[in-house]
């Protein structure tokens, strides 16, 4: 006998974040796993520290010119992040 209401196990898992806000939090926690793979090995070098707050995003790194140079283009980063999660998590950079 086969039970008509069973759901997948994914959709159970998703529906759970979902409601415990914690989707968002698990997406924040993959975009900075991704760094290096979005931005490059070079770039993830002088990275020392990176976090998400209130949808602004805070990257600490060890060179000034690097830094000038990702403040040119913050548009262009923002898009780009928020195009490889699938959803507008990025909404402000703060390079420090």
């Amino acid at each position: 006998m086969k039970r008509q209401d069973a759901m997948p196990i994914g959709e159970i898992l998703r529906n759970l974040l979902k409601t415990q806000h914690l989707d968002n939090k698990l997406d924040e926690m993959k975009l900075i796993k991704l760094w290096p793979q979005i931005m490059g090995q070079t770039i993830a070098e002088y990275t020392q520290r990176i976090y998400i707050k209130n949808g602004i995003l805070y990257i600490s790194l060890t060179s000034a010119v690097l830094r000038s140079e990702l403040l040119m283009c913050r548009e262009m980063l923002i898009k780009r992040l928020n195009e490889e999660m699938g959803t507008p998590l990025v909404k402000d950079i703060i390079f420090r």
